[in-house]
């Protein structure tokens, strides 16, 4: 929802990956499954929207921003959006924080993209509103 009415981004592969950003990551299905039901472009989008788990968390992150730096713009869009949602949810001071954190690095990491600036500009503004 987030993607769609505050983002007012249309397109199909990041609404699609918005639906299926946690799949990897939170059920039994895999790449190959997305792969399969909804092709390459959202597949990968959800793989890049997906932490190795393998990894020991000091790992972890910075192999996650990593990828998320050369994803698809449709990636970095539904990874701001999901951050946006979570500070939207934050119930206390350290979740709020912890989002806002993340605000940042997704920021960081969605780097200049003329198509993301709405979505950065507006994640900044939320990150602005909530912790000030």
């Amino acid at each position: 929802m987030t993607v769609r009415h505050v983002f007012a981004v249309d397109d199909e592969t990041a609404l699609c990956a918005a639906l299926l950003h946690d799949v990897i990551e939170d059920t039994t299905a895999d790449y190959d499954d997305v792969l399969k039901a909804c092709g390459i472009e959202i597949a990968d989008a959800v793989a890049a929207l997906t932490k190795d788990m393998r990894l020991p968390e000091a790992e972890r992150e910075p192999a996650y921003d990593a990828q998320l730096t050369t994803a698809s713009w449709q990636a970095k869009l539904v990874k701001l959006a999901d951050v946006y949602d979570n500070m939207c949810d934050a119930e206390s001071a350290g979740m709020l924080k912890r989002a806002a954190k993340k605000g940042e690095r997704a920021i960081e990491c969605a780097g200049a993209d003329p198509r993301l600036q709405p979505a950065i500009e507006e994640v900044r503004r939320m990150i602005a509103s909530l912790i000030l």
